[in-house]
């Protein structure tokens, strides 16, 4: 006897983040608050985070898998707990979803020092100008002496 072929609409279909997985990426991104304890120690490392959604697509449960200490934990299923997710009809059944995820938590890059620099120009004091321009980037400034009617 031969099997008949299943229809996709017969199966459930598990929930999907609104926008995949770049969207995903961009709101733990935006929403990530390194905790304090972790920067002083700089903690860094990964979160593994395990939660259930309900049939509204919200999060109900979350628990961290991993431990990295100083508040990370807290943090990464503090943002688990932001996330909401597409909700599918699954004819009348309430059903629940596990999920995993990775939430990354990496140092900032040190604040670079400002560098000056000085072009200096020798002009007749009566022809100097001053001229203040920020660089692209905003990395530093350079500051220029043009000819000047009026110094």
């Amino acid at each position: 006897m031969a099997k008949r072929p299943r229809d996709p609409n017969q199966f459930i279909k598990p929930p999907g983040y609104e926008g995949g997985k770049t969207a995903l990426n961009e709101f733990i991104r935006k929403h990530l608050v390194y905790p304090q304890a972790a920067l002083e120690k700089r903690i860094e490392g990964i979160v593994k985070v395990e939660y259930d959604l309900d049939h509204k697509g919200k999060v109900v449960k979350a628990t961290a898998k991993s431990d990295l200490g100083h508040g990370c934990e807290e943090e990464a299923i503090r943002i688990v707990k932001l996330l909401r997710y597409s909700t599918l009809r699954h004819r009348g059944v309430k059903v629940t979803f596990h999920k995993s995820i990775n939430i990354v938590f990496r140092l900032p890059p040190p604040a670079q020092q400002g560098k000056i620099t000085y072009t200096y120009t020798t002009k007749p004091k009566s022809e100097v100008k001053k001229e203040v321009k920020q660089k692209k980037g905003g990395a530093g400034y350079t500051i220029t002496i043009k000819p000047g009617p009026n110094t």
